[in-house]
């Protein structure tokens, strides 16, 4: 078990699923500034910053705050 305090929050999956460059404004904005606000599982970018610098894709539920899963995103991911 890590220390919460070694990680990073950086926000919800989404982020992996950015839009194409060439995208218009209405897609950009709508990717940068709207988010869902769950109550259940949702799956969220976290960086091992004070540690090895890996990023994690960590599944938990927002009511529980039991972790679901984790899974390594790599760089070309980000």
């Amino acid at each position: 078990m890590r220390d919460r305090r070694e990680f990073y929050y950086s926000g919800h999956a989404t982020a992996l699923a950015r839009p194409a460059p060439d995208a218009g404004s209405e897609v950009w904005d709508d990717y940068l500034h709207n988010r869902e606000n769950p109550a259940g599982a949702t799956e969220d970018l976290w960086h091992h910053e004070f540690g090895c610098g890996a990023w994690l894709a960590v599944r938990r539920d927002t009511v529980s705050h039991a972790v679901l899963s984790a899974r390594l995103v790599k760089g070309d991911q980000l």
